[in-house]
């Protein structure tokens, strides 16, 4: 075996890799036991548990959390429920909850979850924002307890901001 050789040249610089969200939450609920009562048409799920998160997003109640800084988020939501129906996502700026109609999601039939995921950019800081059932279906939702087995399953909320400001 010979000498060790000269050290080369330092290669090109990478292509730098996707920033990671600057903010991020988790919240969840337990069925059973919470949400015990059904969820009416015009009123939010709630997700009173928190699990991982760093700053900028926030609770203020068990079923709205505040996005304190202005930007864009991703925000996805799985609940399971036992009838026939519809979520969306309602955002708060100051002058009441405005539900934004196309991050609507549902099913017909069935008992499974309904699940959904959009990107919300907020315009004031300290929006509110939460997971309702659609104001104008007439069926109250139940979040199902024990689905498919004998544990509690869980409802998530998880957000992330994607970018600091709006686009």
């Amino acid at each position: 075996m010979g000498p060790k050789g000269d050290i080369g040249p330092q290669g090109i610089q990478g292509v730098p890799g996707a920033a990671a969200p600057s903010a991020y939450a988790e919240f969840y609920a337990l069925a059973p036991p919470d949400n015990a009562a059904t969820v009416a048409p015009g009123s939010p799920v709630a997700f009173p548990n928190d699990g991982p998160g760093s700053n900028t997003i926030s609770r203020v109640d068990a079923s709205t959390f505040d996005l304190s800084v202005v930007g864009t988020y991703r925000v996805a939501f799985s609940v399971s429920v036992s009838e026939a129906g519809q979520l969306e996502l309602a955002l708060d700026s100051g002058s009441g909850a405005t539900p934004l109609g196309y991050t609507v999601s549902g099913r017909a039939t069935g008992t499974s979850e309904i699940t959904g995921e959009a990107l919300v950019t907020t315009t004031v800081a300290d929006s509110i924002l939460s997971v309702e059932n659609p104001a104008g279906n007439s069926t109250a939702l139940t979040v199902t307890p024990l689905a498919g087995g004998t544990e509690p399953v869980a409802a998530t909320l998880i957000i992330e901001r994607v970018s600091p400001s709006p686009p």
